[in-house]
Formats: structure tokens, sequence, C-alpha cells
């Protein structure tokens, strides 16, 4: 096998039969679940446990990031939704209405992460109307966490079921 067959395989357009597209979904998920509202989650225990200064950390990151967040969707969200809207249609056409498999990797990437940035807006609202501080926030963070993780075995779930009957009936040329 020459260099030039081992590099086409590498970046292979065929995403459910390429090792790269389960790493990634692997890392996008794992980071997903453990990065809640832009915090680590093991800061959150941390919080929880100690106290102090780690409660108070906590609670400034968390303020900082609900108020990022929640700028960006008053000034712009309104042009975000407009533009996620047309490119998650174009992903759903051009991977199950045109067949292109990248385009399928990519919806099924992009779809439940967008329900994550939506879940993300809600518990930013709620911790700004104020569960911000000691045990409202953190049983809003964990209930955020578990979300996600629930939406994320959704997501893995029906990638792999998709991906297995992809290669299952796939032709090979």
């Amino acid at each position: 096998m020459d260099w030039y067959s081992t590099l086409s395989e590498m970046i292979d357009m065929r995403s459910f039969s390429n090792l790269w597209f389960w790493i990634v979904l692997t890392v996008v998920w794992s980071s997903t679940s453990h990065w809640v509202m832009g915090v680590p989650y093991d800061m959150v225990a941390r919080a929880r446990s100690k106290g102090g200064q780690a409660a108070q950390d906590l609670e400034d990151l968390i303020r900082i990031n609900t108020n990022r967040l929640l700028f960006i969707v008053e000034e712009s969200g309104l042009l975000l939704s407009g533009f996620l809207s047309a490119a998650l249609t174009a992903m759903v056409l051009l991977g199950f209405v045109y067949k292109i498999e990248f385009a399928q990797a990519l919806f099924l990437l992009s779809f439940p992460l967008t329900l994550i940035g939506i879940l993300s807006v809600f518990t930013a609202r709620r911790i700004r109307a104020g569960e911000n501080t000691g045990e409202a926030l953190w049983a809003r963070l964990r209930i955020h966490r578990t979300i996600t993780q629930f939406i994320g075995m959704v997501s893995i779930f029906v990638t792999a079921f998709w991906g297995i009957a992809q290669n299952a009936t796939a032709t090979v040329i």
C-alpha cells in the first residue's frame, strides 16, 4: 500500500466507516457532558463539597458565562437561529435526500448540539432569574448536565444505529 492510498483512506468522506468520525463523536459528547455552562463539572462537585472560595469561584464563572451567553442571544439570537436553521436544513437535504454521508454525519453531530445550545439558553435564564447561588445553582447545573447526558446517549445511539445501517447497506466499489 502506498502513501496516497493510506492518506485517502484516513480522510475518507464515508464518515460512518471512518474511525476518525467515531473518535470525534466520542470527544464531542465527552467534552459536552463535562463542561456545563462553560464550567468543568468537577468544579461544581468541589464547590458542593468544600464551599467557601470554590463555591465563590463557581458562582463567578457561571455569572460570567451566563451573562455572555444571554448577551449573545439577545444581540444576535434571531440572526444566529436563521443561519443555524439554514445550515441544519442544508445538512438534512444533502444528507437524507441526496444521500451524502458526510452531511448525514454532520447533521447527526450538530442537531443534538443545537438542542444543548437551546438548553443552555434556558438554563442561563433560570440562573439569571435567581438560581445563581448555593444549592439552587448546583441543582440547576446538575439538571443541565443530566439532560445533556441524556441527549448525548440518545444521539450516540441514533448515530450508531444509523452508521451501522449505512455500513450494512453500503456497496463496495
